[in-house]
C-alpha cells in the first residue's frame, strides 16, 4: 500500500482521493473542455464513472502502484482537479504523472504548484528515480507546466492516440531524480544569497 500524505502549497491542498469526492469528480470530468485534451477521458463522461474511477484508484493504491490526490483550493476548499502518480514500477523505479484541472481553476497557475509538490513526493516519498508524463501536442499548456518543473521532452509519439475519430500526436516528457536534486540545490543556494 502507498502512504499518501496531505500536501499544502501556497494556495492549494492535495489530499488522498476519497469516495466523498465522487460528485465533484463527476461534475468536473463531465466538461467537454476537460475531455478534449485528456488522452483517456471520455465525453460524455458516463453516469457513475467517477465512483468506479475512485474505487479503481483506491485498489491500485492498496496494490502499491498508484497514488491519486484531490486538488482543493486551500482557503475556500473547492474542488480544483486531480493529480495522479500511476503505473508505479518499483523494479525500474519510475511512475507516470497525470493531471487535470476543473475548467473554473484554469488560468490561475495552480498546476505548477501541484506538479512541484507531487514531483517532490515521487522522488522523496516514493523513492522513484524517474517520472514521466504525456500530453497531446495540441495542449501546449501541459507541456509548459512540465517544462517549468524541470521535465525534458524525450520524444514525440506521432498519432499515438485517437480522440474523437482523429489521430493525435503526443509528447513524452520526463525528469530524473538527479536533475530534480540539482535544480533544488540551485534554488536553495539562490535563496541563501
Amino acid at each position: 500500500m502507498i502512504e499518501q500524505p496531505v500536501f499544502e502549497t501556497l494556495r492549494l491542498r492535495l489530499r488522498p482521493l476519497e469516495l466523498s469526492d465522487t460528485s465533484a469528480v463527476q461534475r468536473a470530468a463531465s466538461a467537454r473542455e476537460i475531455a478534449d485534451t485528456m488522452i483517456s477521458l471520455p465525453h460524455p463522461y458516463p453516469d457513475g464513472e467517477a465512483g468506479r474511477y475512485i474505487t479503481r484508484q483506491q485498489a491500485e493504491r492498496e496494490a502499491g502502484c498508484s497514488a491519486t490526490f484531490t486538488i482543493e483550493q486551500k482557503t475556500e476548499g473547492w474542488f480544483c482537479g486531480l493529480v495522479e502518480m500511476r503505473d508505479i514500477d518499483r523494479e525500474h523505479s519510475q511512475g507516470e504523472l497525470s493531471f487535470w484541472l476543473a475548467v473554473e481553476a484554469w488560468g490561475r497557475g495552480y498546476m505548477g504548484e501541484v506538479v512541484q509538490a507531487v514531483v517532490r513526493y515521487g522522488f522523496e516519498g516514493l523513492g522513484l528515480n524517474r517520472l514521466y508524463a504525456y500530453h497531446m501536442l495540441r495542449n501546449p499548456a501541459s507541456g509548459r507546466v512540465l517544462e517549468k518543473n524541470g521535465f525534458q521532452q524525450e520524444g514525440l509519439l506521432r498519432q499515438r492516440v485517437r480522440k474523437w475519430g482523429q489521430f493525435e500526436d503526443v509528447a513524452l516528457w520526463a525528469i530524473l531524480r538527479q536533475e530534480w536534486q540539482a535544480a533544488l540545490e540551485i534554488r536553495i543556494q539562490e535563496r541563501g544569497r
